[in-house]
């Protein structure tokens, strides 16, 4: 197997909350720059900063605990995506915890990456290497299966959020990448709570990916869309889950969502937010067959 070792000097966040030069570090190089999003900095940039800076958003009481935000290619749900990091506007948090589907064949439950940073056009995100091994023991003993680590993965759920993250906030944060593929109860509640007490005593942030439902006319992506989101916005993952088996919702990212809004409420959140919605034929004008996306904010009163 070929692995790609780039020499290079990036800000790693040491055991003691301090970023610190590395170089030697194992990047994850982008698959997906120059086809999902732009793959020029500065045309990247301008872009990701328009999507954001063109969300109208309603006043959010509270404080910042997590978002829910689409990851389709940037021209489609970019638009949407702008309105969840529109959200984060004033934060510095020093990790982020990005929760996402894995779409491609593994055999395993819960996968995360065995580089130490990933790679955009707008510069390297490094791993937090301690925080994922501290989640991986924790899900070993609850689960009895951890964390299993990929490398030179081809999934862009997790990674197309990054650009995102880079241009939404003012400091460099550390990664701690989770791609889920076993999306049962127990496990999304398990991988929640235990991200929970990794991140409790940090200044964090929880990001969950999916986009909603896939390739159903517009009326009705927007019946079944509507119903994802009102599960959603009542804080109920359990419900978010079982949308799909019942047949009433469908989100590729449900098991990342419900690990989230788990999370989050053990972090003190208690309200969530549905901040924009829309289609792919919003975009294309092409409304026989669309993707649905949302964006929301989950909040914790003051």
């Amino acid at each position: 197997m070929c692995y790609n070792l780039f020499r290079q000097e990036i800000l790693i966040l040491s055991p003691d909350g301090v970023f610190e030069m590395k170089q030697d570090v194992d990047i994850r190089p982008s698959p997906i720059a120059g086809q999902w999003y732009p793959g020029n900095a500065s045309s990247l940039a301008s872009t990701v900063d328009a999507y954001i800076h063109a969300a109208d958003l309603p006043e959010i009481p509270g404080e910042v605990v997590a978002i829910v935000t689409p990851h389709a290619g940037h021209v489609y749900s970019g638009e949407v995506a702008g309105y969840a990091f529109a959200a984060l506007s004033g934060l510095t948090p020093e990790i982020i915890a990005v929760v996402s589907p894995m779409h491609q064949p593994y055999p395993d439950g819960l996968l995360t990456s065995g580089h130490d940073a990933y790679q955009t056009p707008l510069g390297t995100v490094s791993i937090d290497k301690p925080s994922l091994k501290a989640l991986d023991k924790k899900l070993e003993r609850e689960l009895g299966f951890g964390l299993r680590p990929v490398r030179n993965d081809r999934e862009h759920s997790l990674e197309i959020e990054l650009p995102f993250l880079q241009r939404a906030l003012d400091q460099p944060f550390s990664l701690l990448p989770v791609m889920v593929r076993d999306q049962r109860v127990r496990v999304t509640q398990v991988l929640g709570k235990a991200l929970a007490g990794i991140l409790k005593d940090k200044q964090a942030l929880l990001v969950a990916s999916t986009d909603l439902s896939h390739f159903y006319s517009q009326e009705v992506a927007e019946k079944l869309d509507q119903e994802f989101l009102r599960r959603l916005k009542s804080f109920d993952p359990k419900a978010v889950l079982k949308a799909e088996e019942e047949g009433k919702a469908f989100a590729c990212g449900r098991g990342a969502v419900a690990a989230v809004l788990w999370a989050a409420r053990e972090l003190g959140a208690d309200e969530v937010r549905i901040l924009k919605y829309a289609t792919s034929g919003d975009v294309s004008g092409e409304y026989r067959q669309v993707v649905g996306y949302g964006a929301a904010v989950v909040t914790r009163s003051q």
